[in-house]
Parts: structure tokens; sequence; C-alpha cells
């Protein structure tokens, strides 16, 4: 289920940001923002702060963040409607990002819903 309508014409990774924003909407700020620097959406520049912001609000260190409970949740869903565009966004520029074991906020990767958490273990096996 999308939050939002389709936008006709629009990539699948186009409409995930889409989407994150209208869920999530601690992140219009972060996304207005890219949209300005970047002169559009480019989905997986988008990601990295989404990744930073996420691990942010997992360790408490920003309470304006997002809450992570509510990206992980946006994510899964996401995740488990198996369409290309957005699965690459989530598993190169999200899971692909979260930290590694040594460094603050690896733990959110043991509250990742079952499908992220498969794809996160094929993808980085060792953490």
């Amino acid at each position: 289920m999308t939050t939002t309508s389709e936008t006709p014409g629009a990539a699948p990774s186009v409409q995930l940001v889409s989407d994150l924003v209208t869920r999530v909407p601690a992140f219009r700020g972060v996304y207005e923002n890219h949209v300005f620097h970047q002169g559009g959406v480019q989905p997986h520049v988008f990601f990295w702060a989404v990744v930073q912001d996420t691990v942010r609000s997992f360790l408490g260190e920003d309470p304006a963040a997002a809450d992570w409970r509510h990206t992980l949740a946006f994510l899964e869903e996401q995740i488990c409607r198996g369409v290309l565009g957005i699965d690459e966004v989530i598993v190169t520029s999200f899971l692909g990002d979260l930290p590694s074991p040594q460094e603050p906020g690896h733990a959110i990767v043991h509250q990742l819903g079952p499908v992220m958490s498969a794809r996160f273990v094929r993808i980085r096996p060792l953490g």
C-alpha cells in the first residue's frame, strides 16, 4: 500500500522517496534541502540522509529526527512489494549503508523486519 497517489511516469525509486516523505513527515526538511541541492530527486543520494537520520534517532542523538521505528516499518512494507527500483534503493542505499559492527548504531540491524533482515544478511553476512 502506498501512502500517496502514484505520480504518473515517476520511477519507482522516486515514488519511494515521495511516499517516505508523506508517511514520515519528519523527512520533509531533508527532502526539500535534497531537491534544492540536487536539482531534483536522486533516491540513492537522498537515502544517505535517511540512513544518517534513522541511526541518529535509534541512538537517541536527535529528538527531532524521524522516529526510526516508523522508517523501518515503512521500508519493510515497501521491500515486501517486490518492485525492482524500490528494492535497489532499500538494499543498496539503506541496508548497505547501515553502521558496521564496530560503529555506533549497528544494533539497529537487529530491529529490521524479516524481509530486510534477510536481504541484509545476504549483502553483509558479517554484519
